[in-house]
């Protein structure tokens, strides 16, 4: 996609329902909070293309909706080695 509001994204899991209609996409982002409400809004804006492109890449007879969510364990795990590594500092230990 070429929307300049569209930041770096992962996809890290997409969840599909038992009957094959609805998709849960989530989407990491890197970047500030700015940068990830301007991101999530350009993939919630582009969700109908999205869905058309995939409805002519896969073969069901119905194409499933789509949701984004965000994902923000990376930014979680990010933040606990941020401090496993301000704990190693002061103890004096290795890096």
């Amino acid at each position: 996609m070429k929307d300049p509001r569209l930041g770096f994204a992962t996809v890290t899991d997409v969840e599909v329902s038992g009957d094959l209609r609805h998709v849960k996409i989530f989407v990491s982002v890197m970047g500030d909070e700015t940068q990830t409400s301007e991101t999530m809004a350009a993939l919630d804006s582009a969700q109908g293309f999205i869905r058309s492109e995939l409805g002519k890449r896969i073969r069901l007879r119905h194409t499933p909706e789509i949701s984004f969510h965000l994902d923000t364990s990376i930014q979680h795990g990010a933040r606990v080695f941020e401090l496993l590594q301000e704990i190693r500092k002061e103890e004096g230990g290795p890096e």
